[in-house]
């Protein structure tokens, strides 16, 4: 991956963290966001031995954030190769139990985040002939279990939109996998 650019949401912890650290050693300018401030930079100065790495706070379901974020990627690293959508949330409770906001909340990182973020980056890898595109799904796409709701059907509707995305762009060089 020497000389390739990434872009790793939710790169601060766990999956994305893991993500960003593996593309670094194989040799990826890696771009992160996460929530705050601090564990951005946290991150990104835990992560700066690896390789090159730079971050920029970002709530992915705001469509300004994800756009300002990206203007960072372009104005810091010149581009992007691969995008990893890997932010994501989970509310657990039944249905007549859950608030409104917090299914908002949830479909709106797990699902909305990664809309604006990949048309973001499909815009960019379009003139740049091509990249990669991998959305974190789980297997609660396939397995609804009770208190999932909102997680199950962000989820469901990432596979479908992951599907569909690749079928709209497998003809401009951009692999879209989940």
């Amino acid at each position: 991956l020497s000389g390739k650019i990434a872009i790793v949401t939710g790169g601060t912890r766990g999956i994305g963290r893991a993500i960003s650290e593996s593309l670094l050693r194989d040799g990826a300018s890696v771009a992160i966001c996460g929530r705050t401030a601090e564990a951005v930079q946290l991150a990104v100065s835990e992560m700066s031995n690896l390789g090159r790495v730079v971050g920029h706070p970002t709530d992915v379901s705001d469509p300004d954030a994800v756009t300002k974020f990206f203007q960072f990627v372009d104005d810091t690293l010149g581009g992007v190769d691969v995008l990893v959508n890997n932010a994501g949330i989970g509310v657990f409770r039944p249905v007549a139990e859950m608030e409104r906001s917090e299914w908002r909340r949830v479909l709106g990182v797990n699902l909305d985040g990664v809309y604006y973020c990949c048309v973001e980056a499909l815009q960019r890898m379009k003139s740049r002939g091509g990249g990669s595109i991998i959305n974190i799904s789980s297997l609660a796409a396939r397995n609804p279990f009770a208190g999932g709701s909102a997680y199950n059907a962000s989820k469901f509707g990432l596979n479908g939109f992951s599907e569909a995305m690749m079928l709209d762009h497998r003809n401009d060089g951009i692999r879209v996998t989940s």
